[in-house]
């Protein structure tokens, strides 16, 4: 899977719009579009770079990790109730959390270092059958 960056979205877009073509998240005026096929991510750079959207042209490329001692996990299923702070709480038994991010019903978890996502993801760690029964 590559994941795309989308920088000058206008105001007026949506996610709606965006995922006739591509699932997406908007973020203000940027936005993620995750395309499993390297070859169509390369194809969708390619044809919308400078894509004319609501009268403003939007930049296209291939997203950058920030740095590359960070690590991001995408947790699913996440129950409408659950709270930014249950997660944090959760997930810091494995390492500091940079930051946790409830969109829709997944989640994004950022931690420091690659060994303390990867305990996460462990079958002994947060991310086992049973835990997911409180968030859902």
């Amino acid at each position: 899977m590559m994941k795309l960056f989308i920088r000058n979205l206008p105001q007026e877009a949506t996610e709606q719009e965006i995922r006739k073509v591509l699932e997406c998240d908007i973020i203000k005026n940027y936005g993620f579009v995750h395309i499993e096929d390297k070859t169509a991510a390369e194809d969708t750079i390619h044809n919308l770079h400078h894509y004319k959207l609501h009268g403003v042209n939007i930049n296209v490329e291939a997203s950058k990790n920030k740095s590359k001692a960070s690590t991001k996990l995408h947790v699913g299923n996440i129950s409408p109730t659950c709270t930014n702070q249950e997660l944090r709480a959760k997930f810091e038994k494995y390492g500091p959390v940079i930051e946790c991010d409830i969109v829709k019903d997944y989640v994004l978890i950022h931690f420091i270092h690659t060994e303390w996502s990867e305990d996460a993801v462990r079958p002994s760690g947060a991310l086992t059958t049973q835990s997911f029964k409180w968030w859902s």
